[in-house]
């Protein structure tokens, strides 16, 4: 079994209230659990209108699979246009 976590960190210029990031992190977040049937969360800066953490964990059979995933979900929030991709970590672990 292959766990891959990722930790994407976003700044959302366009939110001038914690209602718009909200709204703007969820839509997000719905769309990347739809497409690609991951587990999808905001995990910190919840009190932050401007910065959002976003948390990503996948479980696949393949190493390949999890990378493949984890690369199109960063690519999709870098494409997104509604938040600004600043910094993201992945992370890929093995369990035999």
């Amino acid at each position: 079994m292959v766990v891959g976590v990722c930790r994407l960190i976003l700044s959302i210029d366009d939110a001038f209230s914690l209602k718009e990031k909200r709204n703007i992190v969820k839509s997000i977040i719905a769309r990347l659990k739809s497409r690609y049937n991951a587990s999808v969360a905001e995990v910190e800066l919840n009190d932050k209108w401007k910065s959002a953490v976003i948390g990503i964990a996948c479980v696949s059979n393949e190493t390949s699979h999890v990378v493949g995933m984890l690369a199109n979900m960063v690519n999709f929030v870098d494409n997104d246009g509604r938040a600004a991709l600043v910094d993201y970590a992945t992370d890929i672990v093995r369990l035999d």
